[in-house]
């Protein structure tokens, strides 16, 4: 062909191949990063692409990391270039590794020093997920500048990984796959395939109020002993501790006004002289719905203010570990001045003889790594050999460079001891402040949203023992069941093509990386099904594992990497009894934050009114919403058994009542004998006129 479609200015056009003067650098450039991680992009709907791309932002990282056998090559540029890995700033060598941090010794030509990188743990993301970073290396490993040498969240071995590769079968399961939900097998859940940590953040203020300081304690009124079982003496929760909802996290008090104590506790505390019934109890507890276990708790003091044991020991705890930091980083600069030294004398000629008590040399030897080694640095200074001059300017240099590098450690370790020693700047009126952080393990659960990359997501509708699931002849049984009619309507077939894809490169042993807009050929996916001994179709026969017996027809399986997303139902489920109410209204509030209730809203009223449920619609807008005199008297009869109730006024008709009233319209409630009262007064007026 002599003519190519091309752009020009802007416009799509065909010209003749002469007239080219730039090509695109590559097929994916036209899409953005997340879209650059679907593999078979080219044969989704554009709908489900979008969806698809936008799913992997919701992803949840998981425990147990998985890089996906499909990808399109872009996993590990993301990774790197997200800053979610720790890469290499110089290459050298791992001096030190343990779980919190990295130190790596280089050496130049002209410069040598330690890098020290320090890895996050189990710290709190925006999203109340977990950012928790792994060394990937081991002591004396080489490392070139840029290589991986920790992961962070949703990332294995330099690699993004946002979720897991699981074995797929498109079939229907007794009605559970149907409307895009996903049949799942207990073996997923067993193994953390899909276990997740969440970190919840609990803060609580002692502030200084007009009836004087609120106080952060142990001592807290009408609480029991067993209650107070888990906090220290300042009141605090230890790390550690296993909490449910409900228990106290931070014990805290404060000042109750004369106004608030009742006529028999001013008399009790005016004979007794009783000074624990000025406070009231006003500790941080764990909210509905949560259980996990503490990991951290900070403690922030204002300056002046005296510290209570707790963060003191959390200060020691800081500058203990500080200072053991400072000594490695000693030891790392020691070794590496002496490796310097070390390369500069090997090779060289004695002129003298030399002995120490681990070596012994003779003049004109030449010296070699292995006995150099064996000399410590105020002897390898002193050894006679040829050329001295030279050798000690060297040293010299390399002293300067080992000095100036000691100064700046020496800084650092200064600057961060000052930080833990000084107080902490908290906003007007705050004396203290301490924040709790709670790990919650979230398992796979009915209700999770799960989704594709290609835009196939799914609810979890039940999870099935393993021996239950489908299986193949050769007995592996099937980790998912998804409906197969949720790819023809969809047109989102990447899905197809991807689980074709990963079963033979799971049989080969291969990671595949198959770029957008290049991919792989139905011929390439099919050559490799063979080699990798099953069907060219990618269809195999499979088993009922309740009863062991054939299914009719062959079913499509292979592997397909599917994500958990952020929708967990464990922090949508939400229930309540006697809460909190609007002040305006006297109606409940709304929403899981507020511990609200159930909104009943015209279309429930109306279905209600259909139904012909008037007793239930009564109680619905009256006595249990905002029909404040209604819920006392109801409360008083369940109390003494008696079945009757009286709904009277909603408090939102009262407030509609006052807004009339505030446009000057004069609205007056009258009950009926009022009403026939005024309505006979008016007759008896008409007829003596």
């Amino acid at each position: 062909r002599d003519v190519v479609a091309s752009r020009y200015k802007g416009e799509s056009v065909t010209s003749p191949k002469e007239d080219i003067q730039y090509m695109d650098v590559a097929p994916m450039q036209i899409v953005s990063v997340s879209t650059a991680l679907v593999p078979f992009l080219e044969h989704d709907d554009a709908n489900r692409a979008l969806m698809g791309s936008n799913m992997q932002r919701q992803a949840v990282p998981l425990v147990k990391t998985d890089a996906p056998i499909v990808g399109t090559g872009m996993e590990s540029k993301v990774a790197k270039d997200s800053g979610a890995v720790i890469t290499a700033k110089n290459a050298g060598y791992v001096d030190y590794v343990d779980a919190e941090k990295v130190v790596i010794r280089y050496e130049k030509e002209d410069d040598f020093g330690i890098d020290v990188y320090e890895l996050v743990k189990y710290r709190r993301s925006n999203q109340d997920t977990c950012i928790n970073y792994k060394p990937i290396v081991n002591k004396n490993d080489y490392v070139a500048k840029g290589d991986p040498i920790a992961d962070g969240p949703a990332t294995d071995r330099g690699d993004l990984a946002l979720g897991r590769n699981v074995i797929v079968a498109f079939m229907p399961w007794m009605g559970y796959n149907y409307e895009d939900s996903i049949l799942v097998s207990e073996k997923l859940v067993k193994e953390d395939a899909f276990t997740s940590i969440h970190i919840e953040e609990y803060e609580v203020e002692a502030r200084d109020t007009k009836l004087g300081p609120e106080e952060i304690t142990r001592d807290i009124p009408n609480v029991s002993e067993e209650a107070l079982a888990n906090l220290d003496e300042s009141g605090i929760i230890r790390t550690g501790a296993q909490v449910s909802e409900g228990e106290i996290l931070v014990g805290k008090v404060t000042p109750k006004g004369e106004s608030q104590s009742t006529p028999e506790e001013k008399l009790l505390r005016a004979i007794f002289g009783e000074k624990a019934g000025d406070v009231k109890d006003a500790s941080l507890r764990v909210p509905p719905g949560i259980t996990g276990t503490v990991v951290d708790v900070q403690c922030m003091t204002r300056r002046g203010v005296e510290k209570d044991e707790r963060t003191e020991e959390i200060e020691h705890e800081e500058y203990e570990k500080i200072k053991y930091d400072y000594k490695k980083k000693l030891e790392s600069l020691e070794v590496a001045r002496k490796n310097k030294i070390v390369d500069l004398l090997s090779g060289k000629t004695l002129q003298d003889s030399f002995e120490t008590e681990s070596v012994k040399l003779d003049a004109g030897s030449k010296l070699t790594k292995k006995v150099l080694n064996k000399l410590d640095y105020s002897e390898l200074v002193m050894l006679p050999v040829k050329k001295k001059n030279e050798f000690e300017n060297k040293l010299s240099q390399i002293n300067a460079i080992y000095f100036d590098r000691i100064k700046m450690v020496e800084e650092d370790f200064k600057d961060l001891k000052s930080k833990v020693e000084k107080g902490d700047e908290l906003p007007a009126g705050v004396l203290k402040s301490v924040r709790v952080y709670i790990a919650v393990k979230r398992k796979l659960m009915v209700g999770d949203k799960m989704a594709g990359r290609h835009g196939n997501k799914g609810v979890i509708s039940r999870i099935l023992p393993e021996e239950d699931m489908p299986f193949l002849p050769d007995g592996t049984p099937a980790e998912i069941a998804l409906n197969p009619l949720g790819v023809p309507s969809r047109m989102n077939v990447g899905q197809v093509l991807e689980t074709h894809l990963g079963w033979a490169a799971r049989a080969l042993g291969l990671h595949i990386a198959t770029p957008v807009f290049d991919s792989a050929q139905e011929s390439d996916i099919k050559e490799m099904l063979k080699k990798s001994g099953f069907q060219a179709d990618g269809q195999t026969v499979l088993f009922d594992g309740r009863t062991g017996e054939r299914f009719d027809q062959e079913v499509t399986v292979g592997v397909m990497y599917i994500l958990k997303l952020h929708h967990l139902v464990e922090t949508k489920i939400h229930a309540r009894s006697t809460g909190p109410y609007s002040l305006v209204t006297q109606q409940p509030l709304g929403g899981k934050a507020q511990f609200g209730g159930q909104r009943l809203g015209e279309m429930e009223v109306w279905a209600l009114e259909a139904y012909g449920a008037a007793h239930v619609l009564q109680e619905m807008l009256t006595v249990k919403s905002d029909d404040v005199e209604g819920r006392t008297k109801v409360y008083e009869a369940i109390v003494n058994g008696n079945l009757d109730f009286e709904a009277s006024m909603p408090e939102s008709f009262n407030v509609l009542i006052k807004e009339l009233q505030g446009l000057a319209l004069d609205v007056e409630l009258m009950t009926k004998e009022e009403l026939d009262k005024e309505e006979t007064t008016e007759k008896v007026d008409e007829i003596e006129n």
